[in-house]
């Protein structure tokens, strides 16, 4: 391998250009895909093979060279990571002494080596890792928040946990488990019965002259990280649909569905499970599963912007990737005039769970105007700008130094969606989060 080279093929690794996180560690998707495989570990994962696998990963250690050291340290921290949410499973269920979710079993079961019933709570604990990410992913699809997906998931393994005696091995473990995180998420949105609003103007600030849009105060970014990745027998447009699936504009429009269509939108469109197999997870019948879609699919186009209403995948281009460049390059120059040349004239800013929306290229530079001018009375600081990914779309992680300190802190996440005005790409929207999920990003806190 060279050194500092990419630890599956050993070639020489691009410059890092400010980027942070696993994609960073690795010369191509291609590698990086592998190793997440190998890490995997589908057929095998076993408590003793992750102990194994950080003991040799922490025996590779070295201080030299320095990208040798931080790829190694990546990837010992994502197995000690696994470990502990492996040891977590299997704490809770053997804490846990709650009866049966159901008076039935739950599904008709899985294929196992062994039966589900004579699993100890750590293999058990390792078979529901092999399937968290995804679990999460649809979790996530059905809530739009990353901290409610992370606890659902969890809720999720502790069902199937009590309800193991139902599983006979007739279904995969896979099926078995969508079906109670459905479940569970249903239970959640029952409880909550929340929909979106709109926003609402804030006295003494100028949102600009266009509608208020949706304001959905629990929506959340999710890290391209942490999506599954495609298996090799996947076709590319399988792919692309997945993903597209997790962009926020859809993810919004979701969140206007009522919890049973909603459930069976994403089990058919999402996931791509037949009516049968969508009518079963939802206890219910495939005409109930067929009205549903029914009613829910033009729901779902009204809430979707024009040009995306036939859910056509999109791939964030180079020009994209440019204009992201340019933006994140004005930021740091305090430069709100180049900024605002990146934007469409209709853009939309919002700041969820925060009331602050703006609506219109004039409304949006005003606002960052107050705060990036060093003339202003309120000037915030200098800014730092790291590329991230989130929901397959462009975003950029905001760091400010205040006046007075030496220390950038994460103070912003900008997810990005482009359009095209006739001038090329622009920005037409930016979806502004909190930063306390730079941790799941693998973004650091501070610089």
């Amino acid at each position: 391998m060279v050194a500092g080279g990419c630890p599956v093929c050993g070639k020489a690794l691009a410059p890092r250009a400010g980027r942070t996180g696993r994609g960073s560690v690795y010369c191509s998707a291609a590698c990086r895909q592998k190793a997440y495989r190998e890490r995997r570990q589908p057929q095998g994962l076993t408590v003793q093979g992750l102990i194994d696998d950080i003991g040799r990963k922490a025996g590779q250690l070295a201080p030299r060279p320095a990208a040798a050291l931080y790829a190694t340290v990546t990837e010992l921290s994502e197995s000690v990571a696994r470990l502990r949410r492996v040891a977590r499973t299997a704490r809770d269920t053997a804490q846990d002494t709650g009866d049966s979710v159901t008076a039935t079993p739950v599904t008709a079961g899985a294929v196992t080596t062994t039966p589900v019933t004579q699993l100890t709570e750590t293999d058990f604990a390792t078979l529901t890792e092999q399937h968290r990410r995804e679990i999460q992913v649809h979790c996530y699809r059905m809530t739009g928040s990353y901290d409610e997906a992370e606890d659902l998931v969890q809720e999720t393994f502790l069902r199937a946990w009590r309800a193991r005696d139902g599983f006979q091995g007739r279904a995969s473990a896979r099926t078995w488990l969508y079906r109670i995180a459905t479940n569970a998420c249903l239970d959640l949105l029952r409880r909550t019965a929340r929909r979106p609003q709109r926003y609402e103007p804030v006295p003494g600030m100028n949102h600009g002259d266009g509608e208020p849009p949706v304001r959905v105060t629990w929506l959340q970014p999710y890290p391209d990280d942490e999506m599954p990745l495609t298996e090799e027998h996947e076709q590319p447009e399988s792919a692309a649909v997945s993903r597209e699936t997790l962009e926020l504009v859809l993810l919004a429009a979701i969140q206007h569905l009522p919890p049973r269509q909603r459930a069976a939108l994403v089990l058919r469109d999402a996931l791509g499970l037949t009516a049968a197999e969508t009518a079963e997870a939802l206890e219910t019948s495939v005409a109930s599963v067929n009205s549903a879609l029914q009613r829910a699919r033009p729901t779902l186009r009204e809430h979707l912007p024009r040009e995306r209403a036939d859910w056509r995948a999109t791939v964030p281009t180079d020009g994209q990737q440019a204009v992201l460049d340019r933006y994140m390059a004005a930021v740091g120059r305090l430069d709100f005039d180049a900024m605002g040349a990146l934007l469409t004239e209709d853009i939309t800013l919002t700041m969820p769970p925060n009331p602050f929306w703006f609506v219109g290229r004039d409304a949006v530079v005003d606002f960052v105007r107050v705060s990036l001018d060093p003339a202003s009375p309120m000037f915030f600081g200098h800014w730092r700008s790291l590329p991230t990914r989130a929901n397959g779309q462009l975003a950029t992680a905001h760091y400010v130094r205040r006046p007075g300190t030496g220390v950038h802190r994460a103070q912003v996440l900008d997810v990005l969606r482009f359009g095209d005005d006739g001038h090329g790409d622009r920005i037409a929207e930016i979806t502004s989060f909190e930063p306390h999920l730079f941790p799941a990003f693998g973004l650091p806190l501070r610089l």
